[in-house]
């Protein structure tokens, strides 16, 4: 049965053979694979073991034999990483063991290294390499194999002993597909199967094979014959025993070997835990010196990656030293900041960076920005040079347009629009018409009897329709703007600009107020059928602000029986009226008659003047609830274009730059209910 799944590249640790180091030719000879066993384990899973075959047909050695990089510790990111590569032609397999011979650079920095290699202190080398095809078995009473019978090696690197095993190789190279073939098993495990860097010889392959010195890259090579120390509790055991039936004395090269092997799997699992979840090195290497067990090291684990969790991320500050483009980027923000502040000094403050172009003119800044472009402005007219500014590589038209940009938009946000505090804003992905739902009441819950059934219901509702526009506008300014150091051309008009599009959208929300147009059912917004329309005009007073304000309480839902309970939270009223509007829900300084007191409930009405309301009438008045409780006016702006919008580019119509002022923006009344209406008197 054959599964695909995604695998990382993998490494395993080799060794050099430093006795075959040839000092002329600067090679040594680099045993890459000597089909070595290794246990791998999925992330908080059973292990398995994977064996890489030596069958010359299994292993594809193109990439080694046509000159493949030895690398320092799987570096990737640099060129001075490459101390040296194979010889092409040298990559082989002989007596189950795969060999080739590695020329190291003549490089000067690489020379150190050369020199350990020939001492022997530097004996571990690691070899990177994907596999394509697994062979998967579970052999009785052992862990599942995974034998690979078609897989690359495609660089070999020298590394140093006890490296991090997830600092680096793994992480930096993408996922490819490896087949799983299984022989005696009906599924197999589902998706990409991490692994971890844990070395062992097999059983197998000890009688057969060479010794060679067995390691991980966690923790220390160990030397074939070394000896380890016979475990306490088996020589306790041993002594214990009564000499009449003295067992025979166990194999304590065995045990030994079983008890490094048991603390190599401890010691990498640990390791690769934390590093695959980016723990500090410091953390694993405490779990590993105080001997925890895997179990309790991946409690702890865990608990570690929930406490970074909650800890509040903190960026440090960057500062960027000047140079290249970010002195550019630097230089065209302090120029336009001395230009700005030539505009409106208490509107713009001279930073430290702009002082050097204080006071200097329009055109002596564009001959400043080409000469830092590397233009020659030496015996220039002004005609050219103001020409070359504007249509050269220099940065002044980005700096004309970031001047111009920030004057819209500080007139633009200065500008009153008094519709925002009772309308609702929205954003629109494109330009088609958007149909907003007027949703009714819930349906009211009737009583269910004693085994009787809950009985449905259903919203009422209506629609409402209106899309976004664009409105827009194209001004030039001409290189004759530049000769006569016209700062205006820059600053004022566009300030023009930004006060013009914020009237036009203050023009489209109270041109809906002052028109009265048709909603859908298609009655006026303010129509006696809707209930918001005083049926007799009456000047702003107490008497009649508190007959509106229970007008709009009484408001039924779309089923014409649900009482809705609207509560007014804003008393709109023509620039005419605004003085008695704010007499009105001011607070009563003196002692008054009680029938002159103005309650509570009404002063808390926030006044709204809108000068536009007197061009229809100077005597009616307002009221409107808060869009958090009911739908009133809603309007939109596109997407990503919220405001006004300036973009400049080179003149084609015109010798010099265009600025065009772009809005996207509509609106529209989605109920009637919130708004309410006394024409007055």
């Amino acid at each position: 049965m054959d599964t695909m799944i995604e695998l990382p590249a993998m490494r395993r640790s080799a060794e050099l053979a430093p006795n075959t180091a040839d000092a002329d030719t600067r090679t040594v000879e680099v045993v890459w694979s000597a089909g070595a066993r290794v246990r791998r384990a999925t992330f908080f899973g059973e292990p398995y073991d994977e064996e890489l075959s030596l069958d010359p047909a299994h292993v594809r050695l193109d990439r080694l034999n046509a000159g493949a990089p030895f690398l320092k510790v799987h570096e990737l990111d640099t060129l001075d990483a490459v101390i040296g590569s194979v010889v092409p032609g040298s990559a082989r397999i002989e007596n189950g063991r795969g060999i080739a011979l590695v020329r190291i650079s003549e490089r000067a920095d690489v020379e150190p290294i050369w020199r350990d290699i020939q001492a022997g202190h530097i004996r571990a080398v690691s070899i990177g390499y994907q596999v394509h095809r697994f062979e998967v078995s579970k052999p009785e009473a052992a862990r599942e194999l995974w034998r690979a019978v078609d897989w690359t090696p495609f660089e070999v690197s020298a590394v140093a002993v006890g490296a991090d095993p997830a600092a680096g190789f793994r992480a930096q190279h993408p996922l490819h597909d490896c087949v799983l073939h299984r022989r005696d098993a009906p599924s197999s495990k589902k998706g990409p199967i991490p692994m971890t860097d844990q070395t062992k010889t097999p059983a197998s392959d000890a009688a057969t094979q060479p010794a060679e010195p067995v390691e991980t890259e966690d923790t220390p090579m160990t030397e074939p014959n070394a000896a380890a120390p016979e475990p306490e509790v088996a020589a306790s055991e041993t002594r214990s025993q009564p000499k009449a039936q003295a067992t025979p004395a166990p194999d304590t090269e065995a045990v030994a070997t079983r008890a490094r092997e048991a603390e190599r799997n401890r010691v990498s699992t640990i390791y690769d835990l934390a590093g695959r979840l980016n723990l500090e090195r410091g953390f694993a290497e405490d779990l590993v010196k105080r001997g925890v067990s895997v179990d309790e090291s991946r409690r702890l684990i865990l608990d570690q990656v929930a406490a970074k969790s909650d800890e509040t991320r903190t960026f440090p500050h960057v500062s960027v030293p000047l140079g290249g483009r970010d002195e550019r980027i630097t230089r065209r923000d302090a120029v336009a900041n001395a230009l700005l502040h030539r505009y409106s000094p208490t509107l713009f403050q001279l930073e430290d960076a702009a002082r050097q172009y204080r006071g200097m003119t329009l055109l002596e800044l564009a001959r400043e920005s080409l000469g830092n472009a590397g233009v020659n402005t030496r015996g220039l007219s002004r005609d050219e040079v103001a020409t070359r500014a504007l249509h050269s590589t220099s940065d002044f038209p980005e700096i004309l347009s970031a001047v111009t940009n920030k004057t819209l938009r500080q007139a633009y946000e200065a500008y009153p629009r008094t519709f925002m505090l009772f309308c609702r804003q929205v954003l629109a992905t494109d330009f088609k018409a958007m149909h907003r739902v007027q949703l009714g009441e819930a349906p009211q819950l009737l009583e269910v009897g004693e085994s009787g059934e809950f009985k449905r219901g259903t919203l009422g509702e209506s629609k409402e329709s209106y899309k976004v526009k664009t409105y827009g506008r194209v001004v030039a300014i001409t290189r004759q703007t530049l000769i006569n150091d016209d700062l205006d051309a820059f600053t004022r008009i566009p300030a023009m600009y930004g006060n013009s599009i914020a009237q036009l959208e203050s023009d489209v929300v109270w041109g809906i107020i002052t028109a009265n147009p048709a909603m859908a059912d298609g009655n006026a917004l303010f129509h006696a059928n809707h209930k918001n329309l005083a049926g007799t005009g009456a000047a702003l007073a107490v008497d009649a602000v508190g007959a509106a304000r229970a007008a709009m309480a009484k408001q039924t839902g779309l089923d014409k029986k649900t009482v809705l309970n609207i509560r007014p939270a804003f008393l709109i009223v023509p620039a005419s009226l605004e003085l008695k509007a704010e007499q009105l829900v001011a607070q009563n300084l003196v002692p008054a008659a009680t029938a002159s007191v103005v309650p509570q409930s009404i002063r808390t009405l926030a006044p709204i003047s809108e000068p536009r309301l007197d061009a229809v009438s100077e005597t009616a008045w307002y009221l409107a609830a808060s869009p958090n409780q009911i739908d009133t006016i809603e309007y939109a702006y596109l997407e990503g274009q919220q405001g006004a919008y300036i973009e400049t580019r080179n003149g084609f119509d015109v010798d010099g730059v265009e600025i065009k002022c772009r809005l996207d923006f509509g609106a529209k009344a989605i109920d009637w209910r919130g708004l309410y209406k006394n024409p007055g008197a």
